[in-house]
């Protein structure tokens, strides 16, 4: 749970004062168990539904940690931040409920509906490269121009906290629970999620999902440190981003496993949770449930959790065809 520094990142009491910080801006979203897909995969099956939450994705849960976090003081400055999309609207939304100026960065491969979204609370983003060094970059002249106080995406540990308590209610909703397959992109879902289920019930195995076109994880846990992309071109464009240097650390102590998917695999991942459990998860949202199935008899008998990150489906980009 340390940082590189030695210091923790985030704690359990971190988590928990997260949940009572947000739990009138953001839904306790369900964790829904589909019995159809249980029984053809042979294990317990259920969804933590985060395409139901405010923006359709997780990402609300840690931005408004970060924002009602700060002082007064701090919140009269603004906030600012670079996203491919589901953290930027989580950020204006949450800019919006506590009535200061948001600034924000977007990558100008982002979805169209992502960038819609952002435009809907009133932020007009800057527009930047794709890698994570051009986010970064563009992001620091805007706090730099503004004086914004900067909300990383993942690396702000307010902003773990937050992501966190979706580990907190899972423990809660699903007794039994055996295994949580969490999406990897910069690893704030997964390092609150670990931290969370870690402290709290270590027998819990929990479990990495990755595109192999976003492999950057998986290679970062064989190298021992965070490994930059390769690639930006994969469907599951919220997790393009590199592991952060705060979320990587807690990732390599407590992650179990790190399974890779296919983007093939991510769109029938998607049309079977459309078909059989009646949810919509955009391609991000889909990695977990992927890789569950692609590694299905590793988990035979077992009750499982997969985290549908997010629901923003831009229907125009995905073709939901079977291989």
């Amino acid at each position: 749970m340390s940082s590189p520094t030695g210091h923790p990142v985030i704690t359990l009491g971190d988590i928990r004062s997260a949940e009572q910080r947000i739990a009138d801006f953001v839904v306790r979203t369900p964790a829904i168990r589909c019995e159809a897909i249980s029984d053809r995969l042979g294990c317990d099956v259920s969804f933590k539904a985060e395409n139901l939450q405010h923006v359709g994705a997780f990402k609300a849960r840690g931005a408004v940690n970060a924002v009602m976090s700060l002082s007064d003081q701090e919140a009269e400055r603004g906030v600012v931040t670079h996203s491919s999309g589901n953290h930027a609207a989580a950020i204006a939304r949450a800019a919006r409920l506590r009535g200061i100026p948001a600034f924000i960065v977007m990558p100008e491969d982002s979805s169209p509906k992502k960038i819609a979204a952002v435009e809907s609370f009133g932020v007009a983003p800057v527009f930047c490269g794709p890698s994570t060094q051009q986010r970064e970059q563009a992001a620091a002249e805007l706090q730099r121009r503004t004086g914004a106080i900067l909300v990383h995406p993942f690396e702000t540990p307010a902003v773990m906290a937050g992501q966190g308590t979706v580990g907190l209610e899972l423990l809660e909703q699903i007794s039994g629970l055996d295994a949580i397959l969490v999406p990897v992109g910069g690893g704030g879902l997964l390092a609150g999620v670990l931290v969370a289920v870690k402290t709290l019930r270590p027998d819990v195995k929990v479990f990495a999902v990755e595109p192999a076109l976003a492999d950057d994880t998986a290679r970062s846990l064989k190298a021992g440190s965070p490994q930059p992309p390769t690639r930006y071109d994969t469907v599951a464009d919220g997790l393009r981003t590199q592991v952060g240097d705060r979320t990587f650390p807690i990732i390599e102590e407590f992650v179990d496993d790190l399974f890779l998917v296919s983007e093939a695999d991510i769109l029938s991942a998607m049309r079977t949770i459309a078909e059989d459990a009646h949810l919509v998860a955009e391609p991000s949202g889909a990695v977990a449930f992927a890789g569950l199935v692609d590694h299905a008899e590793r988990f035979a008998g077992q009750t499982t959790a997969v985290i549908i990150s997010g629901g923003n489906l831009n229907f125009g980009d995905c073709q939901l065809g079977r291989e």
